[in-house]
């Protein structure tokens, strides 16, 4: 059996001033016998588009612009009830989907170091969860514009793919990724039904991190036609189709990260997400371990062989 992955994203995965508050990967992914099916609903979807609202079957539905209001959509002079149609329907049609979508979302509110990767590390979150999903060989195919990182990032966790144990704090082990076949491929999203569904889907779940989840306020373009009743109601007909256990920290699935700071006062700081620290956990252990061996011992160059 064989799987087919889109990727697509909302926000930018810079840490300047002026970048986005949060990063979101999304990945639709189903078995290859169902791509067909899938690709003839999307495609009556579209007609269905076209005939009722005037957009063009071919024109790629570019979610930002859209929820936005900006050309070519603009053109269209859409009111707010029939764009709250459209976004209502492309969900319900999306939720009917043979398959399911994983979102990876880098809050960057939470990132301490200005050399943080939110790619990179957005990308192995993401595949670590479609490895999880099952046996099976996968393909991944992005829109253009990151893949050179993609690939570079995707190549590094076939060898070295470091997972944080279930039972025992602060320890590792190393689980390459296996079954991805071929480096991560790139095409074009204005020619591609399924990574337009990653745009959007991403695209809502932004919206409903930002100002539902963390209840900010909503942008005015955005507030003039959808309320975050409206984003609520999106996400319960999308959840059919989400990966609910690519996280369990939320009803959604969401795979959130970095965690939360470590607040002021506590004895440890914050640990990077996939990564051991080392130095923060010798400082921790360091003259235990020397009273006494049989502490756990967490030091990948310690010589005295007690490792969990």
């Amino acid at each position: 059996m064989s799987v087919i992955t889109y990727f697509d994203e909302s926000g930018d995965d810079g840490l300047e001033n002026y970048s986005s508050e949060t990063f979101i990967l999304t990945a639709t992914y189903m078995h290859a016998s169902n791509w067909n099916d899938n690709y003839n609903l999307l495609k009556k979807f579209r007609s269905y588009l076209k005939d009722n609202y005037k957009i063009p079957i071919k024109e790629e539905f570019h979610t930002a612009k859209f929820f936005t209001d900006k050309n070519p959509y603009r053109e269209y002079n859409l009111t707010a009830e029939q764009k709250k149609e459209i976004v209502i329907l492309y969900a319900k049609v999306i939720a009917n989907l043979k398959g399911k979508i994983i979102n990876t979302i880098i809050d960057k509110e939470n990132i301490i170091k200005n050399t943080y990767p939110v790619l990179s590390n957005a990308l192995t979150y993401t595949i670590q969860r479609i490895e999880n999903d099952s046996d099976w060989r996968y393909l991944i195919i992005s829109d253009k514009g990151r893949i050179s990182i993609m690939k570079k990032t995707a190549r590094a966790i076939k060898n070295y793919n470091p997972i944080s144990s279930k039972y025992i704090d602060l320890t590792y082990t190393n689980s390459p990724i296996k079954n991805m076949i071929e480096d991560i491929l790139e095409k074009d999203s204005k020619e591609s039904y399924f990574i337009q569904i990653s745009d959007f889907v991403s695209y809502v779940v932004n919206l409903y991190y930002k100002y539902c989840f963390k209840n900010k306020e909503l942008p005015k373009r955005i507030a003039s036609w959808l309320s975050k009743k409206d984003i609520l109601l999106i996400m319960k007909i999308l959840k059919n189709t989400l990966n609910l256990n690519a996280s369990t920290t939320n009803e959604y699935g969401l795979v959130i990260y970095p965690k939360p700071r470590q607040k002021k006062g506590t004895t440890l700081p914050s640990f990077e997400d996939g990564v051991v620290q080392y130095y923060y956990i010798k400082q921790k252990y360091k003259k235990q371990h020397k009273l006494n061996p049989k502490i756990y011992c967490v030091n990948s160059h310690c010589k005295c062989n007690f490792k969990i």
